[in-house]
């Protein structure tokens, strides 16, 4: 399409490529077999960074140097105010480092520069949060069993943690993580996506920097297979927390089944926005328009899915179509880019084929709707999409695009509305637009979604547990509940006044 606003390359020197290696035990290292990977920027067609591609052996020795940190140093047993101190300094480092990181993570991923900024921002917040946090951590007692029991409930960190990271927020999503194992007093290996490796290295640098002991958090760069399936399956390891694909989510259950460790999972989603006739639409509109092109729509709460009431539908579909052709994409080191880059040549292709297939079943592209050359620049763009007529049955209705591509149902009551919320296999989050208090309630208790927004979409705080029911994963990640995925409850009982009464009578 011709009507979008198209931002070219800005022509801004690029730095040299990162070079990047597994953190184990204190150390910097190579992989043993000498192998790398090169990560090619989505948007500038340069190498951004050249990496160690870990193997068994690299993943073995992280995990050995967690389980040691463990169960022989002094990390789990530390003093809630000084592990809070040393997450203080990391989050301090990442302020002062936020231009370094954001930049990479531009180069990596694709994304605007303000976004990623924001991002880097947002991570600093949570380390602060995860500090406070660690200073929290507490039990429950019983003075009520009788006049002869103690009872102590006690929460202990669970052990070590996997992590494992996705491409699409790098460095936000292992700060959702990683802050609050440690504030927890669990140790870590860590695995972040192949094609955004360098950011979670940037931090590793920076928790050296802190202060934190060798061993405590280590850092495996390289694939799936074979380091996230060791990570998953390896009996060393306590617990695994996993942001991805709803189907690599259902692999990890599977290989920690064998051992039965704990696992937690932030997966996909197909959020529905469900505008009532007496929403505000120009709110609405905008909203929308920000919770489909964010991030290019590489979001796991991305609001892909609007379901609008038949009597405002082609009010607010109008409007929505006139924001699409304002938002810029283009060329994500511009500071005025809102839509970079698609991630990868394969994402863009699976972007498209879910418009092309709802075309043929009858739905109408009312705006976008096929990769868009960016002057300047090689990479992969797509247009901002919205797609119209869709009906429940349809891919495009039913799962996951992951990319800027707008889905847009209608109903005729609120029954039918909730029922076609409802309708897909995701839980992650859903919205709801009106002015009327009892609209918002209703829907809100009765939408099967993690998160639900009222009035807005996609506002986000560090006090607030994030995570999905049904297919959208398992466990929570922020606030308090955040904190309590990495602790383990243990029940002490203790007799304080007579001996037992004795069970065998001795004559």
């Amino acid at each position: 399409m011709t009507d979008m606003t198209v931002i070219a390359a800005s022509g801004a020197q690029l730095p040299e490529s990162f070079a990047g290696r597994h953190l184990i035990d204190g150390a910097w290292l190579d992989s043993a077999d000498g192998a790398s990977f090169e990560r090619i920027s989505p948007s500038h067609r340069v190498v951004v960074s050249r990496s160690a591609k870990g193997g068994e052996a690299e993943v073995l020795a992280a995990i050995a140097a967690a389980r040691a940190a463990f169960d022989q140093g002094d990390w789990p047993m530390l003093a809630g105010k000084d592990r809070a101190a040393l997450l203080n300094r990391v989050a301090d480092l990442i302020d002062r480092d936020r231009e370094r990181i954001a930049l990479i993570e531009v180069l990596e991923s694709g994304k605007p520069i303000a976004q990623a900024r924001g991002e880097i921002e947002g991570a600093a917040d949570l380390w602060r949060y995860a500090a406070a946090l660690a200073r929290t951590v507490h039990g429950d007692s019983h003075n009520s069993l009788g006049p002869d029991m103690l009872g102590v409930v006690l929460k202990e960190p669970i052990g070590v943690a996997s992590i494992i990271t996705p491409w699409n927020f790098p460095f936000l999503i292992v700060s959702q993580k990683l802050p609050f194992a440690l504030a927890a007093g669990c140790t870590a290996v860590v695995k972040p996506s192949e094609m955004t490796p360098s950011t979670t290295v940037i931090l590793g640098e920076l928790l050296i920097e802190a202060g934190l002991p060798a061993g405590v958090v280590n850092i495996v760069l390289g694939y799936g297979d074979p380091v996230g399936a060791i990570m998953s399956s390896d009996p060393r390891v306590d617990m695994v927390s996993f942001t991805g694909s709803t189907a690599v989510g259902k692999r990890i259950v599977a290989a920690a089944s064998a051992t039965l460790k704990k696992v937690s999972l932030e997966l996909g989603g197909k959020n529905p926005q469900v505008i009532f006739p007496d929403a505000d639409l120009d709110a609405a509109a905008d909203a929308i328009a920000f919770g489909v092109y964010f991030n290019a729509g590489e979001c796991c709460n991305s609001g892909s899915r609007i379901i609008v009431h038949q009597d405002v539908a082609e009010d607010l579909l109008d409007r929505v179509a006139k924001l699409s052709a304002k938002v810029p994409f283009g060329d994500p080191l511009n500071e005025a880019t809102q839509v970079g880059a698609i991630i990868s040549d394969a994402h863009l292709q699976k972007i498209d084929g879910y418009v092309q297939q709802a075309k043929a079943d009858g739905a109408r592209v009312l705006t976008g709707g096929e990769a868009l050359a960016v002057p300047g620049l090689g990479g992969q763009f797509y247009g901002p999409t919205v797609v119209a007529g869709v009906t429940p049955d349809m891919a495009i209705a039913r799962e996951e695009v992951f990319g800027p591509v707008l889905s847009v149902l209608t109903f005729r009551d609120e029954d039918e509305a909730i029922r076609l919320a409802n309708g897909a296999a995701y839980g992650l989050s859903a919205g709801v637009w009106s002015r009327d208090i009892h609209t918002c309630l209703n829907f809100a208790r009765k939408v099967q979604a993690g998160t639900v927004w009222t009035n807005t979409w996609m506002d986000g705080f560090a006090e607030m547990p994030f995570g999905g029911v049904k297919e959208s994963g398992l466990g929570r990640e922020l606030g308090r509940y955040g904190l309590e995925e990495y602790l383990e409850v243990k029940t002490v009982q203790m007799r304080v006044a007579r001996g037992r009464s004795p069970w065998v009578n001795d004559g």
